[in-house]
Formats: C-alpha cells, structure tokens, sequence
C-alpha cells in the first residue's frame, strides 16, 4: 500500500505545537542555541520534543466502565560522550528548563571531548497518514460502536454470556533538534480495537480474543466489516476452547501458525539480536555474525518501512529513517539492529531502531517489525508428514530470559497432530525452550508469510513500545510441550 502525499508539513505542525501557539515559553531559536552549547564536544545527543494525545474507552457487558483522554507534552535532552550518556527530561516546555537539563546533562563532558556524529540522512518518505485520529469523528460515535460490538456478540450465539471490547487512540508529535542544526518530525497515529468474549456450556466457561490495529485512523477500525469481523474470531475461538481438551505434556513436533506465533520468535530471537546487548557481549549471539544460528532456508528481517503497520516509524526517535534489515539469511547472521551509539561503538551504521517511550525516556535498540519470511511448504504437508505433534495456532502470554533467550509460551489456540491429521483442540498447553535451539529446529517454512494484525507492544528495561511481528507457517522438529493432561 502506497501513502498519499500528505499537504501537512510536520515540522511545521511541530513548530506551532513547540514554540509558536500562545504562551509557549520557548521559542525555537533559543531551544537551537541551548542544544548547540550543551551538545558542544559531544560525540553525539538531541532535544527530543514530543507531544502526545490519547484517549481510550473499555465496555464490559453492555456499560462503558471507564473512559479517558489526556494530553502530555514534554522534551527530553540527551548528551553522548564515548560510552556515558547525560539525560534529563522535564515536562515544561520553556528556557528555565531546558536550561537546568542541559546544566545537568554537560556533567557527562567532565573536561574531555569527542568527535560529533554525522546527523541522519533526510527522508521524503510518509509511513501513514497525518491525521489524529482523536479528531476523526466523535468520542460518543466510538462509545457507541462499542455497545453495537456486545450487542452483535449476543445475537451471534445465545452461549455468550460476557463481552469486553475497547477503543484506544493516540497521536504523537514529534520534534529532533541537534547540535549541528538538523532537524527532524514526524506525526504519529495509532489506534487499537481489542475485544473478548466468555460462552457458556453446561456450566463450562471459555473465552476468546482478538484484537486489531495500526498507524492509521479511528474510520477503519469503526467499519462494520471490520469490528464484526473482530468479534466473529472472537467468538470462534471461546468456541473452540469449549472443546478442548487438556493439553500432553512431552517432546513433540510443533507446527506454528503464521502470523501472530512470531511474537515466539520477536521475544526468543528477536531481543538477542539488538545491538546493546551483543556489543556488552551479553547475546547468545555475540560475535556470531557470519556464523550459522538457524536452519537452512531462515531468513529474519526487521522492517520498520512497512505502511501503517503498528510497529513502522517514518524515522526513529533519533531521527534516523527507518529501514529493512536483515539479521539472519538462509540461517547465516549477517547483523544486528542499531541505534547510533551502539552502532558508533561497533563500527556499523545504525538501521533506524533508535525508540524510547516517551520524552522522559532514553533511545535504544529496539525492534519494529520483525518477521520471518516465507518458504514453499504447505501447511498440509506440515500436518500429513507429523505422526504426533501440536499445531499451534496462537499465543497468549509468555516470559523470556532475553540474555539466554530460554522462553516458555502459552498457547492460547493449538490442536493435537495425530498420524497426520489435526485432531481435539486443546488447552494449558505450553512451549518450552532457548531461541537459538529452537532456530536449528525448523525443519518445513510456508509460503503463507502473515503479519499480526496490529496488537503488539515490546517491554525492554522498563519501557514498552508498539510493535510488529509475522511469520508464515513453520514445523519445528521437536520441542518441550508442557501440559494438563494427567
């Protein structure tokens, strides 16, 4: 899908959001002269400005149970010296500020100086469109649209007995001043439906999820094919869950779904893969580029470049364009993801994966999209050439050891493989295992690559970020299953 272009400049939405609307206590040519004197002999640093709306709005069984806006705006100011970095934030966007931070963050020089970083290349590319979608019709229109999701529900099957569904939306802007004058925005939409229905069986409850998203209007997401597509897989699944059956525990062969199963990788693979992480030498995968870490035939990308999708950035928050990076071909490591100070350290150039949180937050390496791409296996022969094994369709929630990349993962939708055919669908079943072992394992990829549909956020170090995952259909030779039947 290609992006219109847009007649909104984002530099000078930024502008009239920082230092131009009425009151504002800074003005743009101050906030240049501060960076400029405390960015001085520094190998690298910016002003990162950010301004943010959101809104978000929960039903549960037909009554809106909680519904918020809020508006936060703020500037976070960074200094890089070698391997120290001087930050300091503050919510007040004016000179006083800004001052005390770059009073604070120039402590970091302690009488030495470096070599200033090359500022990021400029882009003309237009990820999303700019519209808020806090502006795209009324908060009463989305309110309701989440009482026609329980009613829908409840009509679709006299078994449901529970309906939660929200709306959340944000609009970040965003502004990059740097020492040597360059500067850098962008304007940010994200929105998100989630909802999730419980059934009742003869006193058996079960329920089901689903939830969609990205960088792109509230309009879409209110379209009746849409939401009523939501609740229908919503449904399907509860379902689906009322026969199930416990889960074996046991090594077996696995069978992963596309799409949305990619988290396992993302979380397994994807974190050893950030450049922090291997340049400290704290990766399983440190010093490995060249070598082999997968199966023939694996190949993983991050790819921030993708339109609308919730983990795409025009540019980083370091300014720099995001890009597609390939961290593994046909098994072989060929690299990591970057932000500037670790790709300086290393020798490299950064690949746009520079994120932070929020203003109040540092940059670091971190994933936008990433996925596996496809192969030319069908998921039946997958199915027909298993004698005993799990097909798992999707995940819910799960924990990794990034450093070792060791990772249990609960199956939120799998099925027993049985002589080749899917058999009961089953719940409580887990997968056991450490990322680099398990890349070994892959054995048949599909050629039906799928991203998530738009639901991710990524946790690292206490901050938490929207992102992408995707993956086509892959068979794993064999893996830990932990289960509940006795």
């Amino acid at each position: 899908m290609s992006i219109s272009p847009s007649l909104i400049s984002p530099l000078a939405t930024t502008d009239a959001l920082f230092f131009d609307r009425p009151g504002a206590l800074l003005d743009r040519d101050t906030a240049t002269r501060l960076v400029d004197d405390a960015l001085a002999g520094m190998d690298d640093g910016e002003l990162f400005l950010e301004w943010r709306e959101s809104e978000m709005i929960a039903l549960d069984d037909g009554t809106i149970r909680s519904a918020s806006t809020n508006t936060s705006t703020g500037f976070g100011l960074r200094a890089v010296l070698g391997e120290e970095t001087g930050f300091a934030h503050a919510d007040e966007l004016s000179e006083d500020a800004l001052r005390r931070a770059s009073t604070a963050v120039t402590q970091v020089r302690a009488g030495r100086s470096g070599t200033a970083a090359a500022a990021p290349r400029a882009t003309n590319a237009r990820l999303y469109a700019d519209g808020n979608p806090l502006r795209d019709g009324s908060f009463g229109d989305r309110a309701a649209l989440l009482t026609r999701i329980d009613a829908y529900a409840r009509q679709k099957d006299s078994r449901v007995v529970q309906v939660t569904a929200s709306l959340a939306a944000e609009w970040q802007a965003v502004q990059i001043l740097r020492a040597d004058g360059a500067r850098m925005a962008d304007l940010r939409p994200l929105v998100r439906l989630n909802i999730g229905v419980v059934v009742d069986k003869d006193g058996r409850r079960e329920s089901g999820s689903y939830g969609c998203g990205g960088r792109y209007e509230y309009g879409r997401l209110l379209d009746d094919a849409v939401w009523m597509a939501a609740v229908d897989e919503s449904l399907r699944m509860a379902l689906v869950n009322l026969d199930a059956v416990a889960a074996p525990a046991g090594e077996m062969e696995i069978v992963l779904g596309a799409g949305w199963p990619g988290i396992l990788l993302h979380e397994a693979v994807g974190h050893g893969l950030e450049g922090d992480f291997n340049r400290k030498g704290t990766s399983v995968f440190s010093d490995m580029v060249g070598q082999r870490v997968a199966a023939a035939g694996v190949t993983v990308v991050d790819d921030g470049t993708l339109p609308e999708r919730r983990g795409s950035l025009t540019i980083d928050d370091e300014g720099t364009p995001t890009g597609r990076t390939v961290m593994i071909e046909d098994g072989i490591l060929t690299g990591y993801i970057q932000d500037r100070m670790n790709a300086r350290l290393m020798g490299v150039a950064p690949t746009g994966n520079g994120r932070r949180q929020s203003y109040a937050h540092a940059p670091m390496p971190r994933m936008t999209n990433t996925l596996m791409l496809g192969g030319s296996a069908t998921t039946e022969e997958m199915i027909r050439s298993t004698k005993r094994g799990l097909y798992a369709v999707n995940f819910g929630g799960g924990q990794v050891d990034i450093t070792s990349g060791k990772f249990v993962f609960a199956a939120s939708e799998a099925y027993l493989i049985e002589d080749g055919r899917i058999g009961a669908p089953v719940k409580g079943a887990t997968l056991i295992g450490a990322g680099a072992e398990v890349m070994h394992k892959i054995e048949m990829i599909g050629a039906d690559v799928a991203l998530d549909a738009g639901i991710g956020t990524c946790g690292k170090s206490g901050q938490g970020v929207p992102v992408g995952v995707g993956q086509p259909t892959l068979k794993l030779s064999g893996l830990t299953v932990g289960g509940t039947a006795s």
